[in-house]
Formats: structure tokens, C-alpha cells, sequence
């Protein structure tokens, strides 16, 4: 029997994979990049498999939302975007003046300031790579603008390109995150400044990589926050510790399942290509994929409305948020809630069913007093 174009030897894994990834997403559709804010999110949910996997495939979530009628209602503004490009670029003027002023070097003309240009995403980080490597032998201050960080996420890479990177001549590496909302009186908003630690705790587990290959080479576990002074635009900035979110990303990234066994399990012929299939087409490929959604999402994910829908039809607890759902133990939907409430069903000597039920009767004793 002749052999068949198929029947060769097998293609490397990491090749299979990217070759599945790429039927999911769409052959013609580009990848889009998962970045740091991306992973922080995903971090913070990681048993949503929808999420991983559509991530991890580089599936635009925005364009699909759309596409299946829930459009996510958040983002930066155009014109935050240009305030904190333009912001960005007063700091980085002039070799980095104001940034390494902050740093407390007053001499720039001391610091090495790397090329770190190269093809790809892959040749940046090898370029990236090599430069750490370089300024920590040679015991000098480096400043690396924007560079290129890899991290493997459920088995597939990602890119991410931090604001910057200073290295100092003991070999500590620090990142930065230079942030467009202001620092007045010396404190800026917490949530922000929160989601500022949180993504920048991605930057580095990311650096953390290249640094156990570095002799001599330590990253900090706290980055400097830049931001612009009061109601100017004087940059200023702060040291945030960033252990407690550097802890808990790696241990939620190390429990997000592999995209490979998420998508091994996926009915024969699903794809999320949004130029080619139908909104009905796509809802179906869409639920094919279980999700974990929380009421946290709406701010987080794209395809967050969506999922609230589709939640709410199923009558799932999670629509009331994760501490509500971990209350009610084995009671899954609100009609089972609801019922047990009411002594309709459920077990009495269940814990939960016992406070549904002591509630339910306050509440009818509270409304009858009305």
C-alpha cells in the first residue's frame, strides 16, 4: 500500500500544537499578542479553560465578543492612550534622563543604553537576553527600553515588552512601569497601583527566566512606579513591593491546564475564526470550551458580557461572585437556592440548606412587620 501524505514521521510537538492553534484562531487570522495585563488576568482566574485557551491560541477575545453581539464595554480611551505615550516619552527623553534622575544617577553619559532590536519577537528576546547578560559581567548601570521578556503560559509562549528595565552595577535587575495617573501627595490611586503590581509581577516571573541563567544576576522583587507628580507633569516615583502578586501569579499560572489537553478534548472542526464563521457558528465553538466566569471578569476579559449571559440563562451562583458561590457548597444554580430555600427541596441537616431557610424566615418575618 502507497504511503500517505500523513503517514511521514511525526511533527514535533511544539510544531503540532502551533499548527492547531492556528486552525483554532483562523489559517489567515493573525495572532494577537498575549501581554502582561492579559496574563495577570488570567492568573487571577485560572480555571476559566475558555480564557487559556483562546489566550494561548491568539485569538482576538475583542473582535469574537463582538461578533457574538457582547461587545466589551471597557478599554483606554484614545485619548489616555496618547497621554500616556506622551508621558512615557518625557521620561525616556534624552538617553532617559528624568527616569535615571529618579534612579538618583545624574550623570546618563555613565549608563549603557542597549540596541535591542532584532527580528521578531523571538530575536528580541534573544537580543534582550544577551544584553542583560552583557551589562551584568561588565558591573555597569544599563537601561534597557522596552524589552523583550518570554514566559511559557499552559504551554504556549508569550511575549511581553516592558516599559523598562534599569540594571544596577551589583547585578540587580529592576523593572519599571511607568503609569499616566497621578501620584499626589506622595500616594496614588490603590486599584491602580494594584493592577500596576500585579502586571508588573508578570515582568518579573518573565525576567526571573533569564536571570537563572545569568551568573551574578538577581531580580528585585519590588519596581519602580513612575507617575506624574500631583496635577503636573513632573514624573515622580515609587518602590512597590510586588511578592505577595509575584507569588500569587506563579502559583496560579502553574495551575492553568495546558492548552494542548484543553484543545485535545474540543469536538472535531471547532474553530474561532471570526472572518469566516457565523455568530451561531462561533457561540457553538465558544461553548464547546468550559469557563469559570465571576462578576471580576467584567473588568478583565472580553468576553466577559458574554459569559455573564450565558451564566444568568443557566441560572449558575457564579453570576453572584466567587465568595457567594463558595457559600452555597453543592447548591450549583439560583432555582436550587431558591428552592431550598423555600423547603422545597434540599437536605435540612445540610449546613447551607439550614441558613437558607433560617433566612427565608427572617425575611418573611421582617416583610409581614411591614
Amino acid at each position: 500500500m502507497s504511503e500517505s501524505l500523513g503517514s511521514g514521521a511525526p511533527l514535533p510537538p511544539q510544531t503540532t500544537l502551533r499548527h492547531r492553534l492556528a486552525e483554532l484562531r483562523g489559517p489567515a487570522a493573525v495572532p494577537h499578542p498575549l501581554d502582561a495585563r492579559a496574563l495577570a488576568a488570567l492568573a487571577a482566574n485560572p480555571g476559566c479553560r475558555r480564557r487559556a485557551l483562546l489566550d494561548g491560541a491568539g485569538v482576538d477575545k475583542a473582535a469574537l465578543a463582538s461578533k457574538l453581539g457582547s461587545p466589551a464595554a471597557f478599554g483606554q480611551s484614545q485619548f489616555a492612550f496618547m497621554r500616556g505615550n506622551a508621558f512615557e516619552a518625557k521620561v525616556k527623553a534624552d538617553g532617559g534622563r528624568e527616569l535615571l534622575r529618579l534612579l538618583g544617577i545624574e550623570e546618563p553619559g555613565t549608563v549603557r543604553l542597549p540596541d535591542l532590536a532584532a527580528a521578531g519577537p523571538e530575536g528580541r528576546a534573544a537580543r534582550t537576553a544577551l544584553a542583560l547578560r552583557e551589562a551584568t559581567a561588565a558591573g555597569q548601570w544599563a537601561l534597557l527600553d522596552h524589552p523583550m521578556l518570554a514566559l511559557e503560559v499552559a504551554g504556549s509562549p508569550a511575549y511581553l515588552e516592558p516599559d523598562a528595565v534599569v540594571v544596577h552595577p551589583d547585578g540587580r535587575w529592576t523593572v519599571v512601569e511607568i503609569k499616566s495617573f497621578p501620584m499626589i501627595d506622595g500616594a496614588a490611586d490603590a486599584s491602580k497601583v494594584g493592577a500596576a503590581a500585579r502586571q508588573a509581577a508578570v515582568y518579573v516571573l518573565a525576567l526571573e527566566r533569564v536571570a537563572a541563567l545569568t551568573e551574578g544576576a538577581e531580580v528585585a522583587h519590588s519596581v519602580l512606579l513612575v507617575c506624574p507628580k500631583d496635577f503636573s507633569n513632573l514624573p515622580t516615583a515609587s518602590v512597590v513591593d510586588v511578592r505577595k502578586q509575584l507569588s500569587v501569579t506563579r502559583r496560579q499560572l502553574t495551575r492553568l491546564t495546558r492548552v494542548e489537553d484543553i484543545a485535545a478534548v474540543l469536538p472535531e472542526g471547532v474553530t474561532f475564526d471570526v472572518e469566516t464563521c457565523s455568530a451561531e457558528e462561533l457561540a457553538s465553538a465558544v461553548e464547546s470550551v468550559p469557563h469559570a466566569y465571576a462578576p471580576e471578569c467584567l473588568s478583565a476579559c472580553e468576553l466577559a458580557f458574554h459569559c455573564r449571559e450565558r451564566a444568568r440563562l443557566a441560572g449558575a451562583v457564579e453570576a453572584l461572585g466567587r465568595s457567594v458561590r463558595g457559600e452555597l457548597g453543592g447548591l450549583t444554580t439560583i432555582g436550587d437556592v431558591l428552592a431550598a430555600a423555600r423547603g422545597e427541596d434540599g437536605d435540612a441537616e445540610d449546613p447551607t440548606v439550614d441558613a437558607l431557610r433560617r433566612a427565608q424566615a427572617l425575611r418573611t418575618e421582617a416583610l409581614a412587620c411591614r
